[in-house]
């Protein structure tokens, strides 16, 4: 059985995320092959868009989002994702069950003795007029029936997990700040969430299953799971299995592939490319190794934004007065801060902040 190393399928994720070479797709079709976009942080996902598409317009994505063509709503690992009206449909009711038990998993004591039906039910009586709603606003139309739980909570458990929710624009469009509010997502898309198929061969984690190798393969089980938060897909693998190609990676692990799927040599150079908060070229693997170090690990999920120098995690950046401040995780070579340089000056139009400098310090 072949075996790929690190380098190897650092080369493969940086194609299939379109980090190796910037695609025309469009934006829609490109947040479709993504999987969607985490967007927790409003802003960021055009940034992503950005290292991705070639002439990327920040107006496209908001077209998008207006359109109702994509949407920002709670999916998988009941984060906020910006992701296709089509997925978002199709694959919600897949994830229902999870996004419950991670609400109940993390409110536990406070959510005790509460039945979820009824909740739901009074939510989506609550929100039957199809009029937008903050969290605050929904949980005041129902906290004289469940006066227990923190506001906060019985908050979270209605919009990001019994009631499938979308997040309406002026949030999430460029250069906005604006805060949430939801309206069911059926109402908002005008069309209803796909019911889960009858059967036992779990099509619909199937066809995650494909999708998600498409975008981040060569992959292990582990690392699907990792990326949407279901439980691994076992009955999805077994039946997609004769169709998908078998790698290991250095320590042994099974990885699973599309037969066709691009595996660039592990020579292939890779640009640089500045990467926002939250990137699924990071968070969508159980094993991050392929492209970051095990010390900067906790970069991945602290919201800071990176760099990749040859394909890898090397500096993390921000701006502030101003400025874009880039900080190297490891000595830069002459070549490699030129190329930073050229790159971030790339970016400072594209961000259309003022930035007057660029600062790239000395390695730490």
């Amino acid at each position: 059985m072949t075996v790929l190393d690190s380098r190897a399928l650092n080369r493969a994720t940086l194609a299939r995320q379109h980090l190796l070479t910037r695609t025309d797709t469009s934006v829609p079709e490109a947040v479709a092959h993504l999987c969607g976009l985490q967007a927790q942080e409003p802003q960021e996902p055009f940034i992503g868009l950005w290292s991705r598409l070639a002439d990327f317009k920040p107006e496209q994505l908001d077209d998008a989002l207006t359109g109702r063509t994509m949407v920002r709503t709670h999916l998988m690992r009941r984060t906020v994702h910006l992701v296709t009206s089509d997925d978002a449909l199709a694959w919600r009711a897949r994830h229902d069950a999870m996004l419950r038990q991670r609400v109940l998993g993390t409110y536990r004591r406070e959510l005790a003795d509460i039945d979820l039906d009824q909740v739901a039910a009074a939510g989506r009586a609550a929100m039957a007029d199809q009029q937008p709603r903050t969290m605050r606003e929904l949980v005041q139309a129902l906290e004289d029936r469940w006066p227990g739980p923190p506001r906060r909570v019985l908050g979270e458990l209605l919009v990001a997990a019994l009631i499938p929710m979308a997040q309406l624009p002026p949030r999430g469009l460029w250069h906005q700040r604006a805060g949430v509010r939801n309206v069911p997502l059926a109402t908002w898309l005008e069309r209803d969430i796909a019911p889960l198929p009858a059967g036992d061969s779990d099509p619909v984690g199937q066809q995650l299953l494909r999708r998600y190798l498409a975008a981040y393969g060569p992959a292990a089980s582990a690392d699907l799971r990792a990326w949407c938060g279901l439980a691994g897909l076992p009955t999805a693998v077994k039946a997609a299995r004769e169709d998908l190609v078998v790698f290991r990676d250095e320590r042994g692990r099974e990885l699973l592939d599309l037969p066709d799927a691009p595996r660039p040599h592990p020579d292939t150079p890779a640009p640089v490319r500045f990467l926002p908060a939250f990137d699924n070229a990071i968070l969508g693997y159980h094993d991050r190794s392929r492209i970051i170090d095990a010390p900067h690990l906790g970069l991945s999920v602290a919201g800071h934004r990176t760099v990749l120098v040859d394909g890898r995690v090397t500096a993390t950046w921000t701006v502030r007065s101003h400025h874009l401040h880039i900080s190297p995780l490891r000595p830069l070579t002459a070549l490699e801060r030129e190329a930073v340089r050229a790159e971030a000056q790339y970016l400072t139009t594209f961000l259309d902040e003022d930035i007057d400098q660029v600062q790239l310090d000395a390695e730490n």
